[in-house]
């Protein structure tokens, strides 16, 4: 007999990699914030990134629009440097306010820091890179609107 095909990893890696799990086998529910919470940590991120003398700041919502997050925060630094002291201080600032649970992608010298605070995710560009990756159009309010459809 043949042997069945199977894909490579464990199953633990294989569990892992597909994420928390609830009932039968769906992805789990993401917990949200309360309102009040969310928009204290939202606070406390704008402040951060204009204390830190990030540019074009600006903050999208996701609420009913992306499973990931319920706000996007974006802004712009000029140098490596600054982009990785706002990530730094962005941190700081979150646990000394109670969110433990916060994720740095990219702080290493990047065009793109991506900050994971839970039901906010916060994006730091150079100005290029954010051109480039576009997500105010991506994730902006004008897409949601039905586009005029011309005589059928």
């Amino acid at each position: 007999m043949a042997e069945a095909v199977r894909a490579p990893g464990t199953p633990r890696k294989k569990a892992a990699a597909a994420g928390p799990q609830g009932p039968r086998g769906k992805a789990a529910p993401r917990a949200t914030l309360e309102p009040s919470v969310l928009e204290k940590y939202l606070g406390v991120i704008t402040e951060s990134l204009a204390d830190d003398k990030g540019e074009d700041i600006v903050t999208l919502d996701l609420t009913g629009r992306a499973s990931f997050a319920d706000r996007m925060v974006i802004a712009t630094g000029l140098a490596d440097r600054q982009i990785s002291a706002m990530a730094t201080h962005l941190e700081t600032k979150l646990k000394e306010v109670g969110l433990k649970r916060v994720l740095i992608e990219g702080a290493g010298g990047s065009d793109w820091v991506l900050i994971d605070a839970g039901d906010i995710v916060v994006h730091l560009f150079k100005p290029d890179a954010r051109a480039l990756y576009a997500l105010e159009r991506m994730w902006g309010a004008d897409l949601d609107e039905p586009a005029d459809e011309g005589p059928t």
